[in-house]
């Protein structure tokens, strides 16, 4: 079949003016039945959830990763930190399309009038405003730089640790108001039926491209997809699957580093003949060893996981003398809170502090080896500490001196 020509278009006359702008759209203009409250109160549902989840377990590792710790964190279970700081990082990649998603379909209050007047309604709804203003900013803020943090890309000049842990507080401060605000609107629309039009908008009449149904279907899709893609991280069974994983449990000696032995401008032969393990008392007095003394003592193999705060981990072997034999024969007291040196020259925790309960756990050791292999330089040769439930980061390479604080 031919199409009919189109007209010529009749050029703009010389020194005529230009188009004036679009006009900024009202709420009428968005038709579609799609974006509801029985769709966003169900998409918000599940963001909540995400959210909360990401707020506990970032607490977690913020209080974990605190030299000042009023209660110690906890040395057990082994694996704590690393089901916390995973579940962590999944529940923010889930949130990703969830947040899109709830976004779309609340939009259309972006341009709701105000109702002028109304005294209450006024009230409500410019609290509704400020609250919404500050929830999405505060979670795209969380969302783009907490996922940048997994790919260790920091683009900016702030401090990602502390800024992250004060956005998150604003932020849920932010949803608790939204939530509070809306409870009404949003316990009706989850007790409902997801086609009840009740608290829809008079011009959400047009039907889209899917059901709700069929769009909720979808949204739990692409969430399930997102969370497959990157959970190998964390969780091996998945490591196959997850193409969009930063980390897959490979590397040097079967476990990945963040931070290379040339980066943090470690040499080998700074742990070569000269270097010794020094311990110092509460006195300033050090006992030292050297690598060679440190392997005619009661070598132990433990199974513990490396979990980094950008949400991998794997489990490795670890072998080598256990801590809190080397205390002993110090003469540094149970309970004792130490300070654990690195020769690294580069970067923070070169220096980071360990709680007694650490110090004092059974596997935590001065680890020699690593999957029966001497370490490697990059993994922290001639000794790093490895601890139970611990943040990698603190997992202090590339040992000079372990000292009474």
């Amino acid at each position: 079949m031919t199409s009919l020509p189109r007209p010529p278009r009749s050029p703009r006359p010389a020194g005529s003016p230009l188009p004036a702008s679009l006009p900024i759209p009202s709420e009428d203009d968005f038709t579609s039945r799609l974006r509801s409250p029985a769709v966003a109160a169900r998409v918000g549902l599940w963001l909540g959830i995400s959210f909360g989840i990401c707020f506990l377990t970032g607490l977690i590792s913020h209080y974990a990763q605190n030299g000042d710790q009023p209660i110690p964190f906890p040395a057990s279970p082994f694996w704590g930190y690393r089901v916390t700081q995973g579940l962590h990082v999944i529940s923010g990649t889930a949130a990703i399309p969830l947040l899109l998603v709830k976004l779309w379909a609340v939009y259309p209050k972006l341009f709701q009038s105000m109702p002028w007047g109304d005294v209450r309604a006024m009230a409500v709804t410019g609290l509704e405003r400020i609250s919404i203003a500050v929830l999405v900013a505060g979670g795209v803020f969380m969302l783009l730089t907490g996922l940048l943090n997994t790919a260790q890309w920091y683009p900016w000049s702030f401090s990602f640790r502390p800024t992250h842990y004060a956005v998150a507080w604003v932020t849920i401060g932010a949803l608790v108001v939204h939530i509070a605000v809306k409870l009404p609107i949003i316990r009706d629309a989850l007790v409902g039926d997801v086609e009840d039009t009740t608290h829809d908008r008079p011009s959400a009449v047009e039907p889209g491209a899917l059901s709700r149904r069929g769009l909720l279907r979808t949204t739990w899709a692409a969430t399930g997809i997102a969370v497959l893609a990157t959970a190998g991280s964390t969780v091996p069974f998945l490591r196959n699957i997850s193409v969009l994983a930063v980390r897959t449990g490979d590397g040097p000696q079967g476990v990945p580093i963040n931070r290379s032995a040339r980066a943090a401008q470690v040499t080998m032969e700074e742990g070569g003949a000269g270097w010794t393990l020094d311990v110092v008392d509460g006195e300033g007095v050090a006992t030292s060893w050297s690598r060679a003394d440190l392997e005619q003592l009661t070598q132990r193999t433990e199974t513990l996981p490396i979990a980094c705060v950008e949400g991998w981990s794997a489990s490795a072997e670890w072998t080598g003398v256990r801590l809190r034999d080397l205390l002993d024969a110090a003469g540094v007291p149970t309970g004792t809170d130490l300070r654990m040196v690195s020769l690294q020259k580069r970067y923070a925790f070169g220096v980071t502090e360990l709680q007694g309960n650490f110090a004092d756990a059974d596997k935590t050791l001065i680890a020699l080896k690593l999957n029966g292999e001497d370490l490697s330089l990059d993994h922290g040769y001639p000794a790093r500490l490895i601890a139970p439930n611990r943040p990698g980061v603190l997992q202090t390479k590339w040992l000079t001196s372990v000292e009474v604080i």
